[in-house]
């Protein structure tokens, strides 16, 4: 009994650095602004925004997802950018390193939990990394949906600050009409709007 409740107090320490260390989350600032245009977001922000969509947007999906499990993928998915950093969309250089910079973070962050835990948490990170799964695929559509509203609603900043051309997130987002077709139509809206309005580059190899 006695042998238990040691292990019990170990895990909830584990736990508990777990979760301080996590709140560094909250410093790691992402290239997208707010809808009102007055700040970049940070990445627990974007993780909450995901969770929340992922719960509102579930109908508009092609094949049948389990949305506690994308929840879960999606909070924890830019965990590992504590010690990698934001990488951007459009950062050429920066993708060249960035699955090396992220799994040495996974297995520091993930490895702070219980063993089970962290299997667990390493495992839908690993999964969301293959977008193959259906929960995959959804997590993936929310991860670049979301940032595509947001920089519609600030009047493209961020598209703009950058010069990016329309066929820079039709690339990046090409996998989208497999997972929602509808997703995907208001996608390219949003493109066409924002070419019109000067906040993308008319469509060309970027």
């Amino acid at each position: 009994m006695e042998e238990n409740k040691m292990e019990q107090k170990e895990r909830l320490e584990q736990q508990i650095r777990f979760i301080v260390e996590t709140d560094k989350v909250k410093n790691i600032f992402r290239q997208t602004y707010l809808a009102d245009g007055k700040r970049k977001e940070n990445d627990a922000e974007h993780s909450w925004h995901l969770a929340l969509m992922a719960v509102l947007l579930k109908e508009h999906m092609d094949e049948e997802v389990d949305v506690a499990r994308v929840m879960t993928m999606v909070l924890i998915h830019d965990l590992v950018e504590i010690d990698a950093g934001d990488t951007y969309a459009y950062d050429e250089a920066g993708a060249a390193t960035k699955r090396e910079r992220e799994v040495k973070a996974a297995d520091r962050i993930f490895g702070m939990l219980p063993e089970d835990q962290g299997k667990y948490f390493r495992m839908l990170w690993e999964e969301f990394e293959a977008y193959e799964s259906a929960d995959a695929k959804y997590a993936h559509l929310l991860d670049n949906f979301q940032p595509i509203l947001l920089n519609d609603a600030s009047g493209g900043k961020s598209w703009a600050e950058h010069g990016v051309y329309r066929s820079q997130p039709c690339k990046r987002n090409e996998r989208i009409p497999d997972t929602s077709k509808i997703v995907w139509e208001k996608m390219n809206e949003i493109f066409d709007r924002n070419v019109q309005a000067g906040n993308l580059k008319a469509d060309q190899e970027a």
